[in-house]
């Protein structure tokens, strides 16, 4: 089924991803509906034009917003669905959606994988939820929220096995800060943002270490080659090319950025933070963490080389020492 347009657009999930998300809408559409959880915190943010919780600085008119806590009602009402929700999260909010996806546009700015299922998130939308193939698509790229508020450049690639419907979702998010590009590679897109957040824990645990530009230079240069093995295993795509903005690119912002929730939880976790204080003291969702546990289990089932992957699992699940496990995955590479 091929979308002319978005229609009428949706946004779910509350935290500052969902925020610069529906930020992007708000500028193509005159109106969206924005399902948040808790309705103490809609109310907050009416009263005081923006997220009470995240991106504080980015202020809405919140008169063009139908905020709602009720995810059928938005469903029902709505053409397109963006979810941004963290991974975690994900199953709990769907539990309660009763409202047939079938014929909505279905887009999932969520970068990580589904728990327990360890299935992308589009695959989950198709298997658990019937979206065809043809109407689910993915936004990956370098995109921090925080720059996104900032109206920095920024840059995201749309995945759709239909490219009618990428183009689409990709012409509603483009303005003259977020430049766009398409591709049919939806299931490389998702498994490269969750293994670019897993990268980004082991550079936060480089970083915390204090192993320098040197070591953390050849720790990218091994990351992307160990991506790279896996989507050419699991995801193989002929038309994919590594050193683009929705891979490389992607890997790159996340592994160096100080806006990367994942490099603060890997610093932290380097500088000898148990995992449970650092959650804790960071108060946001690392994706990396839950998507370290799910790559792990799925390579079990494809065997691909992965160092990198297999020493952030032990820190973080075996609780083998930092000190430990990055001598020896430092002594791996060249």
């Amino acid at each position: 089924m091929d979308f002319a347009s978005c229609g009428r657009v949706a946004v779910v999930g509350g935290g500052s991803w969902a925020t610069a998300v529906a930020k992007i809408c708000l500028g193509h559409n005159q109106r969206i509906a924005w399902h948040i959880y808790r309705e103490d915190r809609i109310e907050e943010f009416i009263r005081l034009g923006h997220n009470p919780g995240y991106l504080t600085g980015l202020h809405f008119d919140t008169s063009r917003i139908d905020f709602s806590t009720d995810i059928n009602k938005v469903v029902q009402d709505s053409d397109t669905i963006i979810f941004v929700t963290p991974s975690p999260y994900l199953k709990n909010t769907l539990k309660r959606l009763k409202v047939s996806l079938r014929e909505k546009l279905v887009v999932t700015a969520i970068k990580g994988l589904v728990p327990d299922d360890n299935v992308t998130i589009s695959s989950y939308f198709e298997q658990v939820f019937n979206v065809p193939e043809t109407n689910m698509c993915v936004i990956g790229g370098p995109s921090h929220a925080e720059e996104v508020a900032m109206d920095r450049m920024c840059y995201l690639t749309v995945g759709c096995r239909n490219i009618v419907n990428a183009q689409t979702v990709a012409d509603m998010l483009s303005n003259k800060c977020i430049r766009t590009s398409v591709s049919t590679d939806i299931e490389g897109i998702e498994f490269g943002s969750v293994l670019k957040n897993v990268y980004a824990i082991a550079a936060g645990i480089s970083h915390g270490l204090k192993y320098g530009d040197n070591f953390m230079a050849v720790l990218v240069t091994n990351a992307v080659q160990e991506m790279n093995r896996f989507l050419s295993m699991v995801a193989a795509e002929e038309s994919r090319t590594i050193f683009t903005s929705a891979y490389l690119g992607d890997l790159l912002v996340t592994m160096y950025s100080h806006f990367s929730r994942n490099r603060t939880f890997g610093t932290m976790i380097g500088q000898g933070y148990s995992v449970k204080t650092a959650q804790l003291e960071m108060e946001m969702i690392a994706e990396g963490y839950y998507g370290t546990r799910c790559m792990k289990l799925l390579n079990r089932r494809y065997h691909v080389n992965m160092p990198i992957l297999d020493a952030v699992y032990n820190i973080l699940y075996e609780k083998i020492s930092p000190e430990v496990e990055f001598k020896i995955l430092g002594d791996s590479f060249r």
